[in-house]
């Protein structure tokens, strides 16, 4: 599956990219918001948006509304080094929220087989 990775930070977005390789996942990396939804318009096989929340110029939770606006309904996990918490309340309507730390190699596959089963019924 076309996963788009969006994170400021590249070596955080590296690894995200390197657990879903890992996966068998092929995943396409974007510096930020604006570039993200660039992707989006010109790639239409992508299939999921991972973001980072805490990002310049547009959060994750901006970018997640922005493609709600814009009628893009695909699968959306926002990652962050908060308490995860904080930005479900802030959107509830987000797929899934992560907290970003040295055990997202196992809770990031856990968090996508289940809101990939949400998305499919």
């Amino acid at each position: 599956m076309r996963i788009l990775v969006v994170d400021d930070d590249a070596l955080a977005g590296e690894m995200t990219a390197a657990v879903l390789e890992d996966l068998g996942h092929d995943p396409l990396l974007a510096e930020n918001g604006v570039e993200a939804m660039e992707k989006l318009a010109a790639e239409v096989a992508i299939e999921m948006v991972i973001s980072d929340l805490n990002m310049p110029l547009v959060s994750g939770i901006d970018l997640f509304r922005e493609m709600r606006a814009q009628g893009i309904v695909l699968p959306f996990i926002l990652l962050t080094g908060d308490d995860p918490e904080g930005p479900r309340q802030q959107e509830p309507l987000l797929d899934g929220c992560l907290l970003k730390d040295f055990s997202l190699e196992e809770s990031l596959p856990a968090l996508i087989a289940e809101v990939l089963a949400r998305h499919h019924e």
